[in-house]
């Protein structure tokens, strides 16, 4: 009890020392310049380790033996159905400019030194942002970093193992005559991975999201269980969207966003007894 005082008291004198506004662009500057340094750092990492990110990572999905495809294999023979092993992958990656693959490398050099470095990033937002909160919503707010980058994480994994090889799988198979054949370019397949990653990453940053609007008190539990029908349709429009228009790989997507959805409502639940107890007290 003791601790905690002196750690408010103490939290209180930070909080009313007030820093200048050139301070303030100051210690912002060296925010982002850590920041910006550690994405170069892992950027150039990932550049040198050509051979491993492209092989093992980007054109995984362009492959039978990728995890995703081989799982698929064993829950048909579990299941006794053939309909769930991909057989074939009808595609080939070209490329048709001269700076095409050094591009692309560059590109995606930098795209996953950023999902690497978020971790990292956010933390370093945070410990600017953080000093102009009061005391008790820094308390409110600890381990923010921690769920903020674990959602991210997922999201990319989910995006990179779900999503991306559903995708891969039914463009490849997808044809409007049977005399074209689908040559994909290398820049086009790693947009398309890439912004499906990014995209689900920033999709399961929902139930963060809901829990500070919920201490904002612009969210409320009644509010997401009056609109819960509005989100399906929403959700389902997002599946759409993310990936091919197949039924399956619409609800694959859509049933675990609806499950954040239903986390995100208990969630502002307990922020809304939580302020309802401090009331009282």
């Amino acid at each position: 009890m003791a601790l905690d005082q002196q750690l408010t008291t103490y939290e209180e004198e930070e909080e009313g020392k007030e820093m200048t506004f050139l301070e303030h662009l100051e210690e912002l500057r060296w925010h982002l310049i850590r920041s910006v340094a550690a994405i170069v750092i892992l950027s150039i990492a990932v550049f040198i380790a050509k051979d491993v990110v492209w092989h093992s990572v980007i054109l995984a999905p362009s492959r039978l033996d990728f995890w995703t495809y081989r799982t698929l294999c064993l829950a048909g023979e579990k299941l006794n159905s053939t309909a769930l092993c991909i057989q074939e992958l009808p595609f080939i990656i070209q490329n048709r400019k001269m700076t095409g693959q050094f591009t692309m490398h560059i590109t995606s050099s930098f795209i996953i030194g950023l999902i690497v470095a978020f971790p990292y990033v956010f933390w370093e937002v945070w410990r600017f942002v953080s000093p102009g909160l009061r005391p008790r919503e820094r308390r409110y707010s600890r381990g923010a970093v921690f769920f903020v980058s674990l959602l991210f994480m997922i999201g990319v994994l989910f995006g990179y193992y779900i999503i991306s090889p559903l995708s891969v799988n039914f463009l490849s198979h997808y044809s409007v005559d049977s005399s074209i054949k689908n040559e994909f370019e290398l820049s086009n397949y790693v947009t398309t991975i890439s912004m499906i990653v990014l995209a689900t990453a920033l999709l399961f940053q929902l139930p963060i999201v809901v829990f500070f609007l919920s201490k904002a008190g612009l969210v409320t539990p009644g509010i997401m269980k009056h609109y819960r029908r509005h989100a399906i349709v929403v959700i389902l429009t997002i599946s759409a969207l993310l990936t091919p228009p197949d039924p399956v790989s619409q609800i694959l997507v859509a049933i675990p966003l609806f499950g954040l959805y239903q986390i995100s409502i208990f969630i502002s639940a307990a922020v809304k007894r939580q302020k309802e107890l401090a009331e009282e007290a």
